[in-house]
């Protein structure tokens, strides 16, 4: 695929036509660089609030594969608070 126009109207490095993700950058372009692209620190952050919260913060997924990432890393963080709990209340109970 070929690269898709940046904010500028330059050529961004971007490879895919529509992107995954909407980062709050995109919406809005005076917010970063002309030539801005998230990074590994931006999905590391997308990461970390997805499985604290349960749910997307300010960075919204498009496209379906996103959305079943997420919904899978959130039902994952659920899962494992769920079972901490558990045995923290058998080990509380005595049992």
């Amino acid at each position: 695929m070929g690269a898709r126009p940046g904010r500028a109207g330059g050529e961004s490095q971007a490879t895919h036509e529509h992107p995954d993700f909407l980062f709050a950058q995109m919406q809005s372009p005076e917010l970063a660089p002309t030539d801005w692209e998230p990074g590994f620190v931006d999905y590391l952050y997308l990461s970390f609030t997805n499985a604290s919260a349960f749910s997307p913060t300010d960075v919204l997924p498009l496209s379906h594969w996103a959305k079943m990432t997420m919904m899978l890393q959130s039902v994952v963080s659920l899962a494992t608070v769920v079972l901490v709990v558990a045995r923290a209340v058998n080990a509380l109970g005595g049992g």
